[in-house]
């Protein structure tokens, strides 16, 4: 059923309707009355749903009580009949369904806010699986997306001092990434990348997709066999397993798949999979004679081809990567900084694990890096033992969030993403696996990551360098000691001395003089207006000169009394 054109000021005042009925910006600003905030998404309808799911991936700017809470939405979107579907493709194509499929399957399989999911057959017998995207979702996307832009302006009147998130900051890249998913030849083009980095990779499979029948509403990719990992996590597994293998030894040999691939994605593709929830996750078992050998990729350069081969022997089960509508990017350089941090850690040393994080952020405003090396040591030192089984990541990422916001750090975007994207997979890892720990991941990186960078000549070059240095600069350290208390006994250098918040206290201090000196010249405004009062009552201008200091004397205390009100009031 195709959807009704959207009244834009009708729209308005239902948002408005809902928004102030619900109280929904103080909550969410606030991060309180989860339950409230999500009744409304509900109200608003899909794109808002969207949202809604969207935030409850992103355990950097929610608190983990929102997670939970936003994880329940539920799309609630009356599927497409076929008619409209064929209509959408035809359209989309150019060409009929007829022409384009061997058989469609009428009733989809699963149905979103955006589009919904068909199987099918091409016309040499390929399975595949047709999503196609609802009608006029586009407009309803876009007013939707206007309109709430629109209402966060609100935000000005609320206090901010206390919120743990940038709600303008929240709109941009949700309004970004939704803008990406209700355009499909994005999508089509993230899966193909994804397929040619990491189809045949050790156990990996990735779905083909086909260009050539996709479009910006309709993207047609592979049908790939296999059942959701979720079966795997329960007790007993549902899925079926390979035979002669006991299931610990299955789920921990998927559990250090996942991360040794997803380590692989961050930092030698720069391109990740940002949704490996384990809906996303296929397992697939395979019959033994399969899993000798593995093809990792096979390239055409002109007359050249070239075949690389595993001739490492494989486990008798393959894991499967479905839906890349969502997907990380992340330049050289800060991979790199990521990979200090992961070093750092894997070193144990708190002050070069806070240098490193310092990289990856940017700075909103002074830094003090001694408490912010304080907090954060102090912060760290249980996580880096613990097993993933023992603490929430979720709330993990939310406090190094606002321990970096209140030092005047925003972790950059890229990161974030990429925080959200191991935050979920942690979360099936975690399962699989309970004995795993942050230094079992970190450990390996760290040591390929040396080996990989690790230079001896120019190291030892390097290390001879700085030693002639130290030693020339050593000689001169007495008669450099010497001139310097020679020319502080004489005046001509001075010892700047600083200490711990004192930017904090001199702001204070400037503050109380400047009130101070506001009440003296209020006094003396006082003081000069009675005498004017009392001395001008024969002479009527002085009298109304004096009165007018009365009144200039009172419109002064009514702004101090406004002022003190909204500090409090923001405090």
């Amino acid at each position: 059923m195709a959807t009704q054109p959207v009244s834009v000021p009708k729209r308005l005042r239902q948002i408005i309707n809902v928004i102030g009925k619900n109280h929904f910006l103080a909550n969410f600003y606030h991060q309180t009355n989860p339950e409230v905030v999500v009744a409304a998404l509900q109200e608003l309808g899909p794109t808002f749903i969207k949202l809604g799911q969207l935030l409850s991936t992103r355990p950097d700017l929610v608190s983990p009580t929102y997670i939970t809470a936003l994880q329940a939405l539920q799309d609630q979107v009356q599927e497409d009949d076929f008619a409209t579907v064929k209509q959408t493709i035809e359209d989309s194509t150019g060409q009929t369904i007829e022409e384009l499929f061997a058989d469609f399957e009428e009733v989809p399989f699963a149905s979103a806010s955006i589009g919904q999911c068909h199987k099918a057959h091409l016309t040499d017998g390929t399975p595949v699986v047709v999503k196609v995207q609802h009608p006029d979702v586009r407009q309803l996307v876009e007013v939707d997306l206007a309109l709430f832009n629109r209402a966060v302006r609100l935000l000005k009147y609320v206090p901010s001092e206390e919120s743990v998130v940038d709600l303008p900051q929240v709109v941009d890249q949700l309004t970004q990434s939704l803008r990406s998913e209700i355009d499909l030849t994005i999508e089509a083009k993230a899966t193909q990348r994804f397929y040619d980095l990491n189809n045949g990779r050790r156990i990996f499979l990735v779905p083909r997709v086909y260009p050539q029948l996709s479009s910006n509403r309709i993207l047609v990719t592979q049908l790939m066999p296999g059942d959701s990992i979720k079966g795997l996590l329960a007790d007993p597994p549902t899925v079926p397993l390979p035979a002669g293998l006991p299931l610990n030894e299955v789920r921990k040999g998927v559990a250090r798949s996942l991360v040794k691939n997803f380590i692989q994605e961050v930092f030698s593709d720069h391109f990740f999979h940002a949704d490996p929830h384990p809906g996303n996750l296929f397992f697939l078992p395979v019959a033994p004679g399969d899993s000798q050998t593995q093809t990792r990729f096979e390239r055409q350069f002109g007359d050249l081809s070239l075949k690389v081969e595993n001739q490492t022997p494989l486990p008798p089960y393959r894991l499967v990567y479905l839906d890349f509508g969502m997907m990380g990017t992340l330049p050289a350089s800060l991979a790199q900084g990521i990979a200090q941090v992961i070093v750092a850690i894997t070193s144990k040393d708190n002050y070069q694990i806070s240098q490193a994080i310092l990289g990856i952020c940017n700075q909103t405003g002074p830094v003090d890096e001694q408490a912010f090396n304080h907090e954060l040591a102090n912060f760290l030192r249980p996580y880096l033992t613990t097993g993933l089984k023992d603490y929430d990541f979720s709330k993990m990422i939310f406090e190094v969030t606002n321990l970096c916001k209140r030092n005047h750090l925003q972790v950059k975007p890229e990161v974030t993403m990429l925080l959200r994207a191991f935050g979920t997979l942690e979360g099936t890892v975690a399962k699989l696996d309970p004995t795993i720990s942050l230094m079992d991941i970190a450990r390996p990186f760290a040591k390929q990551y040396f080996m990989d960078h690790f230079n001896a000549k120019r190291f030892t070059e390097g290390q001879a360098l700085k030693l002639l240095r130290a030693i020339g600069a050593t000689t001169s350290i007495p008669i450099k000691t010497a001139t310097f208390l020679d020319q502080l006994t004489n005046g001509e250098q001075r010892l700047n001395l600083h200490y711990q918040g004192q930017d904090k206290l001199m702001g204070r201090l400037e503050g109380m003089l400047n009130r101070l000196l506001t009440v003296i010249v209020l006094a003396a405004v006082i003081l000069a207006s009675s005498i004017l009062v009392v001395g001008g009552t024969n002479h009527p201008g002085i009298y109304r000169l004096g009165v007018s200091g009365y009144l200039i004397a009172i419109l002064i205390l009514i702004c101090l009394v406004i002022a003190n009100t909204w500090r409090r009031f923001h405090r």
